[in-house]
């Protein structure tokens, strides 16, 4: 196996040409034509198994299921980070998130000189370019103000927070500062953070579908993110609210299964809200719409077959749902397992935009189209990195190299989804193949900022992370 982080030149010519011939079919050169309205919708810490079509048990999804049902289920989608403000950057960008200063915080926290550099290309900013109207509805955490704004990186229209979290009810983060924005302005309103949220990306399809250009929108929702509360549980944020400690609230004396079912099923039923009034204002069919989660599950998550969690680079960590209905290109009730990454959504949006990534800026993601149309990716590697435990990770194939502090390892996650017969002396030509590619691609990205804040779960936190040694 030789394995290389580039395309070889003939997977580009490979990939070059199946998307010219996919752009050639009829479908999608009339939606190309048209210039289609983008809903990208991205919940907060949802585990890959947390929706019933990718198999929770205990409860439904019926919005998110029938969506699967219209379109397309990726199987083998991947974040760009183990942790949200990294993918975050990821997404935006559509580049490794490892090349800018804020891509190296997981996540960002108390660094006000540290976000995305209003001068950098955004996926929104290029589609702004292309004459889209652009709004970001929910969670930026990309920095604060300032310098930093989802405004000045190519958002028409923001209504939402800018921190990491909030109380659902409160709206205050866990400095007990209101966090809720129309813009500029901050926003004092009653109600449950998911709903809100909801209320404001209708209103927003409903003025957007009035006008004559295409839009762009990212919804953002917080939910199923700490402080688990689900739309009946003012009572328990009073509660966390009185206690006027600020690691209250992450929440690690609350929760429950019951809990993190109401939030995930609030979400649900608030996205079929959206998509009703996107049906509604007569754009449904002009409209690709997005669902997926910004990294793996927390704890209330559901990551069956895989382990690992959110700030892990085992498969929990980072693989996430991720479902797409895109009328004339996707078929109704189709999967794929083709290896996607948050990053590609740039060149795939921009693409369809019938545009470009900024020259000066070249995506490290792929246009992905012809695997949302149902056809092969060119096979690549993916990489990442994670400060906390020193983890390393790539996929090529089904070949994974992961390193958690000293211990590397070699698994094949398609055999071995839980990751736990390591292949390294069996396969050793392969797991030095594999890590000597994740080497060379980590030699290209920024080095580890020792200032930079990473987040982790330790025995006192999660009573299943303990350490004999420790």
């Amino acid at each position: 196996m030789t394995l290389t982080f580039n395309l070889t030149r003939r997977a580009t010519l490979r990939g070059a040409a199946a998307t010219a011939a996919l752009a050639a079919t009829p479908a999608i050169a009339r939606q190309r034509a048209r210039r289609p309205n983008i809903l990208y919708i991205m919940a907060d810490d949802l585990g890959y198994a947390d929706l019933s079509c990718y198999g929770r048990r205990d409860f439904e999804t019926p919005v998110l299921d029938k969506l699967a049902a219209q379109g397309l289920r990726f199987t083998n989608a991947y974040a760009n980070s183990a942790v949200c403000t990294a993918t975050r950057v990821g997404l935006i960008t559509g580049r490794y998130q490892y090349r800018l200063p804020v891509g190296l915080e997981e996540p960002l926290a108390n660094r006000p000189s540290i976000g995305l550099p209003p001068t950098h290309p955004t996926l929104p900013s290029l589609l702004a370019k292309a004459g889209y109207r652009t709004s970001l509805i929910g969670k930026w955490h990309l920095g604060s103000l300032p310098d930093f704004d989802p405004l000045k990186s190519g958002y028409h229209k923001f209504w939402g927070i800018r921190s990491g979290g909030v109380d659902y009810y409160t709206h205050a983060t866990s400095n007990g500062q209101l966090d809720l924005w129309d813009g500029p302005t901050p926003v004092k309103k009653a109600g449950y953070l998911t709903d809100l949220l909801a209320d404001r990306a209708i209103a927003e399809i409903h003025e957007a579908s009035a006008a004559t250009s295409p839009w762009f929108m990212s919804l953002h929702f917080t939910a199923p993110h700490w402080p688990w509360e689900g739309p009946d549980d003012a009572s328990e944020s009073a509660r966390i609210a009185a206690l006027k400690d600020p690691k209250a609230l992450f929440h690690f004396d609350g929760g429950s299964a019951t809990i993190y079912a109401a939030m995930v099923r609030r979400l649900d039923y608030q996205i079929g809200r959206v998509l009703e009034a996107l049906k509604a204002s007569g754009a449904d069919q002009d409209t690709i719409v997005v669902f997926t989660s910004d990294n793996g599950g927390e704890r209330f998550s559901d990551t069956w077959p895989f382990t690992g969690r959110k700030t892990e680079l085992l498969e929990g960590g980072l693989r996430i749902p991720a479902i797409v209905r895109w009328p004339g290109v996707t078929r109704a009730g189709a999967t794929s397992d083709a290896q996607i990454i948050s990053m590609d959504w740039l060149p795939t949006f921009l693409a369809a935009a019938g545009t470009a990534p900024d020259q000066a800026f070249p995506s490290d993601g792929n246009d992905i189209a012809s695997a949302i149309a149902g056809r092969e990716l060119p096979q690549r590697t993916l990489f990442w990195r994670y400060k906390k435990h020193n983890q390393r990770a790539a996929r090529n194939g089904n070949l994974k190299y992961l390193k958690i502090g000293e211990n590397e390892f070699l698994f094949d996650t398609q055999a071995d989804p839980l990751e736990r017969a390591n292949l390294k002396n069996l396969r050793s030509s392969e797991f030095n193949e594999l890590r000597a590619a994740w080497e060379a691609w980590n030699a290209t990205m920024l080095p580890l900022d020792p200032q930079s804040y990473t987040h982790g779960f330790g025995a006192d936190e999660l009573a299943d992370h303990f350490d004999p040694d420790g």
